[in-house]
């Protein structure tokens, strides 16, 4: 289990949840940015979507080594090393040639991914069985909030490349601030699992399926929702705020999603969540002229996919725990 248990449960939380929220700040606003980047180079739309997707490929191809780097290396410790890669890597993009831009979008989305699994193991060590769902919803709140704030520094930058580049990558480096106050509070893993990420997915995959998912969904709309409203007239700045308007339904239905959880059985919860989330995705292109329409449409979407990040979360932290949550963690952030 996880070294001085007791203990583990007084872990400032809210550190932890600061650290990844950080992060998903700057995560926020390096996706669309790169997108637009492409988008005015004159680079076709299937290689802005490819390289977009070589960020999952790195998450993919790294993630399951994450626990066993973290049991023999240290947690903390590699949490560090991963906002470093990706703080530098993140400023590294607007000054390299494109075809570099694949190999790098790899290294950062490995480090993003680590930053994930290795966080969200930490946050749900801590969360206790009785208010799980709650904590979650907490976390995924902040952590909407993060990825809201993303595009308005975009903007902010004045759709410079470089600044808000660099802006991005201190807000990286930032995240470690959190890290080194709570550093000995960091669960350390010291028990060997069960169940590698694989088995994992077998014992129960409805969590890790519905990270697929959000997965599917969320950073698909973040990384091609300004290109389309581009598209579709919108002014440059607009079409980057539908990612925030996104992001304000997530920011307020998690919470209420969360202690929705704890009362209810989560995979039948899962299966709703999931059900409405796609319908929200086919009705989208019907009120691309209809801005009343398309902004509460995409505050809902937003709240209900998000949710399947919660809800999630919270069925994996409690069927598991120790060495065995973090693989589940990795599961969950895979796919």
């Amino acid at each position: 289990m996880i070294e001085a248990n007791g203990a583990a449960k007084a872990i400032p939380v809210a550190l932890a949840i600061l650290l990844i929220s950080v992060v998903g700040v700057a995560l926020s606003l390096f996706i669309p940015l790169l997108a637009l980047e492409m988008e005015r180079r004159g680079i076709p739309a299937w290689q802005n979507g490819l390289n977009t997707a070589v960020a999952g490929i790195g998450t993919l191809a790294f993630s399951p080594f994450v626990p066993k780097l973290a049991r023999s290396i240290g947690t903390a410790r590699i949490i560090l090393a991963a906002i470093l890669v990706a703080a530098t890597s993140g400023v590294a993009f607007l000054n390299a040639p494109f075809w570099s831009w694949f190999p790098l979008r790899f290294v950062f989305g490995a480090a993003i991914g680590t930053l994930f699994v290795l966080s969200e193991f930490w946050i749900s060590s801590a969360a206790t069985p009785a208010k799980r769902g709650l904590i979650m919803g907490i976390y995924a709140t902040v952590l909407s909030a993060g990825f809201a704030s993303g595009p308005l520094i975009l903007a902010a930058a004045n759709m410079q490349p470089n600044a808000a580049a660099i802006a991005g990558s201190f807000v990286l480096a930032f995240a470690a601030v959190p890290l080194l106050l709570a550093w000995k509070k960091v669960p350390q893993l010291q028990d060997e699992p069960r169940s590698d990420v694989i088995g994992i997915m077998r014992q129960a995959p409805i969590g890790p399926l519905a990270g697929l998912l959000f997965g599917a969904l969320e950073s698909g709309a973040i990384a091609l929702l300004p290109v389309y409203g581009l598209r579709n007239g919108l002014p440059e700045a607009n079409a980057t705020v539908l990612i925030s308007i996104m992001m304000a339904g997530n920011i307020l239905l998690q919470i209420p999603l969360g202690l929705l959880s704890d009362k209810m059985d989560r995979v039948r919860l899962l299966m709703v969540l999931a059900a409405l989330g796609g319908f929200g995705a086919m009705l989208l292109p019907l009120t691309m002229d209809l801005p009343m329409l398309r902004t509460v449409l995409l505050f809902t979407w937003g709240g209900i996919t998000g949710g399947l990040y919660t809800v999630g979360l919270a069925l994996l932290a409690s069927r598991f725990s120790g060495s065995a949550l973090a693989e589940a963690n990795a599961a969950f952030v895979m796919l």
